[in-house]
């Protein structure tokens, strides 16, 4: 299984995280609506790309913060949720 990931626009406009080797489904996706599309034009992939970047750093510091076994499972009781 690949470890290497890449952001990108499918011909239906969504924007994905996905393996670089294209095997499996996307582990993100962002789909905007129409009104929102038409608002971002040509920005909509870049949009798409910080808030997936945004949602993967999120989950670099969860694994900091939170012992996490291969299995994704967090070892820590307690959690906080903003």
């Amino acid at each position: 299984m690949s470890s290497v990931l890449e952001i990108t626009q499918l011909p239906t406009g969504e924007i994905v995280l996905r393996r670089a080797d294209g095997e499996g489904e996307p582990l993100a996706t962002i789909q905007f609506s129409a009104e929102t599309t038409a608002f971002l034009g040509d920005s909509s992939l870049e949009v798409g790309k910080a808030m997936i970047g945004a949602g993967v750093q999120v989950v670099g510091e969860m694994y900091d913060l939170y012992e996490v076994d291969e299995n994704g499972e967090s070892s820590s009781a307690a959690r906080v949720v903003h």
